[in-house]
C-alpha cells in the first residue's frame, strides 16, 4: 500500500516538472505573438546584423513593442533586411525614426533598437525605416585596435643601431 502512494506521488511530481517545463519554454519563447496577433509590419537595412535571430526583441525606450520575423539578403545591396512585427499599441512611430542593433549587456542577446524622429507622419505596416546603424561587432574592433598597435611598432622601430639625425637650428 505504502509503495503505491509512494508511485502515485512521484508520477505527480514529475507531471509537475513537465509543466514547469512547458510554462518555462513558452515564456520564454515570448509567444505573445503567436496565433498571428495584431500589430504591423516594418523592414530595415543593415550593412552588418552581428548575431541577430528572428524572434529577437524590438525596443523603444527599453520597452519591448516587437519582435524580429525574418532576416534575409536584398540581391542588389547586399545588405540583410530585418523584417520586424511591430504591436498594434505603437502606431505612432514616428517615420524618420532611427533603428540600432543593440547588445542586451556586454556580451548578452541582440535586440532591434529604435530610436524615435521628429516627423508628424507616422510609420505604416509595410513601412521601412531608412535611418540605420548596424551591430557594433567587438570582434571588428579587437582587429583594428590590433592592426594598430603593429603598424604603430614597425613605424617606431628603425634601424638597431641607428642614432637620431641632430636638429637644425
Amino acid at each position: 500500500m505504502q509503495s503505491r502512494a509512494l508511485e502515485i506521488l512521484v508520477g505527480f511530481f514529475v507531471c509537475l516538472g513537465v509543466a514547469a517545463i512547458f510554462v518555462l519554454t513558452f515564456r520564454v519563447a515570448s509567444t505573445d505573438n503567436i496565433g498571428g496577433g495584431g500589430g504591423y509590419t516594418l523592414t530595415a537595412d543593415f550593412s552588418n546584423i552581428g548575431s541577430l535571430s528572428p524572434g529577437a526583441s524590438v525596443k523603444l525606450a527599453g520597452v519591448r513593442i516587437g519582435s524580429v520575423t525574418g532576416i534575409s539578403i536584398d540581391p542588389k545591396t547586399f545588405q540583410a533586411v530585418v523584417a520586424m512585427r511591430i504591436s498594434d499599441q505603437h502606431r505612432d512611430i514616428p517615420d524618420d525614426s532611427a533603428a540600432k542593433i543593440l547588445t542586451a549587456g556586454l556580451l548578452g542577446e541582440q535586440y532591434v533598437g529604435l530610436e524615435p524622429g521628429g516627423s508628424l507622419d507616422a510609420l505604416k505596416d509595410g513601412g521601412r525605416i531608412q535611418f540605420t546603424q548596424s551591430a557594433f561587432v567587438l570582434e571588428n574592433v579587437i582587429g583594428q585596435f590590433l592592426t594598430g598597435m603593429v603598424q604603430k611598432g614597425s613605424q617606431s622601430s628603425g634601424s638597431p643601431g641607428a642614432a637620431p639625425a641632430p636638429a637644425t637650428p
